[in-house]
């Protein structure tokens, strides 16, 4: 069995796809609109995006900026059109007014995709209780990643916390895989895979000449390089 880690990359468009798949991304998070940190795509989006690469791609299913879900109906809505589009993977994440997880709004989601895999996404990071909202979530059908940081401040605050849900792996609430995303630096990159971590996730660095830039594949490369050193 192959222990290569996961290198997950954000992509806007076909052209960022196609740069992060030649970069050596094993997967990518699909979303638009990051002034609001990442909102769902169009189904046009999506489907240029399938047709220019072959490697899985998670949609986000997210309508306004923050971690509410708004209008659940809408957000239903869109995952019946990006299901009907092809998609068959997702992230979602909702936090209610006490930051607990909003099952009412993830549950009535999940239920539409029919047991279709799904990272649940930063939200964790300010949620009320971590440990809390997982076993929260524990039973629901797909859910086999979480995105996180392991603080709302970025994995560079965030790092106790991720090495001690890893040491948690396979417990209650701790099966699914632990991506790591939210201020990522190579440098992190030791420590985290040192603790069984592998599961990567990058936005910003994969641009280093920003969003209003298309992903590099370069800078790409160099991430799976020094994941796979």
């Amino acid at each position: 069995m192959s222990n290569r880690a996961v290198l997950e990359v954000i992509a806007l468009d076909a052209e960022d796809a196609v740069a992060a798949q030649a970069g050596g991304a094993d997967r990518l998070e699909l979303v638009t609109d990051m002034a609001a940190d990442g909102l769902t795509p169009s189904r046009e989006t999506f489907a240029a995006i399938r047709s220019a690469v072959d490697i899985p791609l998670r949609v986000m299913l997210r309508v306004a900026d923050g971690f509410a879900a708004g209008d659940v109906d809408v957000l239903v809505g869109k995952a019946r059109e990006m299901r009907r589009a092809g998609a068959d993977e997702y992230v979602l994440g909702f936090l209610d007014e006490d930051g607990h997880a909003d099952l009412v709004a993830v549950e009535r989601i999940v239920a539409e995709l029919d047991g279709a895999r799904w990272t649940y996404h930063r939200a964790i990071d300010r949620a009320a209780d971590r440990d809390a909202l997982r076993k929260q979530l524990a039973d629901l059908p797909g859910l086999d990643t979480y995105l996180t940081a392991g603080s709302p401040d970025g994995v560079d605050a965030g790092i106790p916390t991720l090495l001690a849900e890893a040491a948690r792996t396979g417990q209650p609430g701790y099966e699914p895989q632990i991506l790591v995303g939210g201020g990522l630096q190579l440098h992190h990159l030791p420590q985290l895979r040192a603790v069984g971590i592998d599961a990567f996730h990058i936005g910003g660095a994969a641009r280093p000449a920003g969003w209003s830039a298309p992903v590099d594949a370069a800078a790409v490369r160099e991430w799976r390089e020094a994941l796979d050193a």
